[in-house]
């Protein structure tokens, strides 16, 4: 029996403080961006994010498994994790943190598209679908519409980083979809988080030393960031989100990350003094409503199952009545 609680006030709290850090995360990794760049201090983040993790791991005596293979599948997690950052790190050198965390939270969109056709269970409904089409549709809004980032000064650099923020939050899709179809859907979640976070602090290391992109200003900014990143964002969140999904329904606590885009683009606008076009504007908000369809499908048909359940309830009540009646 399923003895995970609806939401109550504590997760409607904690979701809120979640979200707002990692609202906050591309913010951070813009603003310290000329003292370090994204993709190296996401690798310095990860590595320290993986010490804390195995600690915290000890620390609960907890044992990790390897006789199933499960490092096969580990290993390809480990190397979208870093491609989704590699990608992200990227893409903030050439569009804003805003339209940076908009694309990269298209992530659910393309986990549902590809669990549809890889898992039976996952398949999607037909409000699901409107969801994709309103993502979609966003997504279009927000790189060719008015105002848009093809009208912004800096032009043809901004759409380039807007889309490597898309294919960073495809690669994240496809890492979902990866521990939901391989081995790791049945280890430890500690265990497919330290995977990746190793994994990205190797490959993304050699990513920086190959884009010449290790020197390191140690700004009181820039060493505030990465201990943002590192204790706040990679331990701390991950915390916060497995405990979470303990004891809460998974699928009303996913619904709730839509609030991170908002936050992410409110951040940019307050903390970098970002412009939000009125293209990219509109954009977000169908991207948003799209993700927030696809994600809360769950969520939003249970009132229909309820009254749906009530109203046989009722016929069957009443066909007891009629059959009482007649003999």
């Amino acid at each position: 029996m399923d003895t995970r609680r609806s939401l109550d006030s504590q997760a409607l709290g904690l979701m809120l403080v979640f979200c707002l850090t990692l609202g906050m995360q591309q913010v951070a990794l813009k603003a310290t961006a000329d003292d370090i760049s994204p993709v190296l201090q996401v690798a310095l983040r990860s590595g320290i994010g993986a010490l804390l993790v195995g600690g915290y791991v000890l620390a609960r005596r907890q044992r990790l498994m390897f006789g199933d293979g499960n490092w096969k599948p580990g290993l390809v997690v480990g190397a979208l994790f870093s491609l989704e950052y590699l990608l992200l790190g990227e893409a903030l050198r050439f569009t804003s943190a805003s339209h940076a965390v908009v694309f990269l939270y298209t992530a659910p969109v393309f986990a549902a598209l590809l669990l549809h056709f890889r898992v039976p269970d996952e398949r999607m409904a037909r409000l699901q679908w409107g969801g994709i089409g309103l993502a979609f549709a966003g997504i279009a809004v927000a790189f060719l519409g008015p105002s848009g980032p093809a009208e912004a000064g800096s032009g043809l650099s901004v759409l380039w980083g807007d889309l490597l923020a898309l294919l960073a939050g495809a690669a994240w899709g496809a890492t979902t979809v990866v521990i939901r179809t391989s081995r790791l859907a049945r280890v430890p979640a500690e265990q497919t988080l330290l995977y990746q976070l190793a994994a990205a602090f190797v490959l993304l290391l050699s990513g920086a030393l190959a884009l010449d992109q290790l020197a390191i200003d140690p700004t009181p900014l820039a060493l505030a960031s990465l201990g943002f990143q590192s204790v706040i964002v990679s331990f701390g969140g991950f915390l916060v989100w497995f405990w979470l999904l303990r004891h809460y329904q998974a699928s009303r606590i996913g619904v709730l990350s839509f609030m991170t885009p908002l936050f992410g683009v409110g951040f940019g606008a307050w903390l970098l003094h970002e412009p939000i076009e009125s293209g990219f504007l509109v954009g977000a908000v169908l991207v948003i409503a799209g993700i927030s369809l696809v994600s809360g499908y769950g969520w939003l048909k249970t009132p229909g199952q309820r009254r749906r359940k009530a109203a046989a309830e009722a016929v069957a009540r009443a066909g007891g009545c009629e059959a009482r009646a007649v003999r």
